[in-house]
């Protein structure tokens, strides 16, 4: 999907008008029992497609790209399961290794499913609302027992808008807690309609300064920004989550230009300080795509406490890790 170089989202309510009465979403996860997208115990579901190309992503799954299943040799026995199940044959074996065709690839999943030694893994699947609530429903006793609720995330959720407003709606008929993890890329309307339906917003802000924020994920930042004053502005609950990247966000300058942006915010949310770490260099090897900042290490315990300390001087509230 490729990044605009307008400060305007790709996606507007007229994307919605369009969509289907019961849209379908594309998604690379959905994962039970998260602790770190919001309070309490959570499903999160993960979609595929974003906008932004950071440097330093950790789902590299999102995607579009990439091919529906993730092949492990290290896993494979070479049994052939995969290849007699597949309805459409696209799944094949060529030269010792399984491969998927993309261009008769339905995304069922069949040979993932059936792989007795799980060395085919679902990068990509179609949900429907219905079944998205069921699955919702089987976690219904955590998220009562805790307060947890259901986090949309990704990639970027407002990249499949149809269905997110759909699952907001349908989640919120349920009386399931809802938040949304965003970048903030995305038409203001849209924002307003899911704000509208959503208790929590996990809101990431990368960049301050419009220059360097477009080299590090690929757009302008001027409609993220925008559309954190507005989200600040309506009766909802918000988190702003700062990815800490060395050598990206890390100076001084940034931190505090950071810090001051929030502070001048219509009402000051907390601030979720998330250390850089190299957990997906391992995605990366597997999907056989280049590891992004080869050379950047995580930051040690001691500069990540100074720069919560520089952003906590600006009368933040704020807190290391999600």
């Amino acid at each position: 999907m490729p990044a605009p170089q307008i400060p305007d989202s790709p996606y507007s309510l007229g994307t919605i008008r369009r969509a289907e009465s019961s849209p379908t979403g594309l998604v690379f996860n959905i994962m039970r029992c998260a602790i770190h997208d919001g309070p309490g115990i959570r499903t999160t579901v993960f979609f595929k497609g974003c906008p932004l190309t950071c440097l330093w992503c950790h789902n590299p799954e999102h995607r579009l790209d990439l091919p529906a299943i993730l092949w492990d040799a290290g896993r494979c026995i070479g049994c052939g399961t995969c290849v007699a199940s597949c309805p459409t044959g696209a799944c094949r074996r060529k030269e010792g290794e399984i491969g998927i065709d993309p261009s008769c690839c339905r995304r069922c999943g069949r040979c993932a499913e059936v792989c007795p030694t799980e060395a085919l893994e679902r990068l990509s699947r179609r949900i429907e609302i219905e079944e998205l609530l069921a699955i919702l429903e089987r976690d219904r006793p955590f998220f009562e027992e805790g307060g947890g609720g259901v986090t949309f995330s990704g990639g970027e959720p407002f990249a499949q808008p149809a269905f997110l407003l759909a699952a907001l709606d349908a989640c919120g008929a349920r009386g399931f807690h809802r938040a949304v993890d965003t970048s903030g890329y995305t038409e203001p309307a849209l924002l307003a309609a899911a704000a509208g339906m959503t208790e929590l917003f996990l809101f990431d802000l990368k960049l301050i300064d419009p220059a360097r924020h477009r080299r590090a994920v690929g757009v302008d930042n001027r409609l993220i920004l925008r559309n954190l004053v507005s989200l600040a502005e309506k009766q909802v609950d918000l988190i702003v989550r700062i990815p800490l990247i060395p050598g990206v966000n890390d100076g001084a300058d940034d931190l505090a230009a950071a810090g001051a942006f929030i502070a001048r915010l219509p009402r000051r949310p907390p601030v979720d300080l998330l250390p850089y770490h190299r957990a997906a260099d391992g995605k990366y090897r597997s999907l056989k795509l280049p590891v992004p900042l080869p050379n950047t290490e995580a930051p040690c315990p001691e500069a990540v406490e100074e720069a919560a300390r520089r952003l906590s001087a600006y009368g933040l509230e704020v807190r290391i890790g999600g």
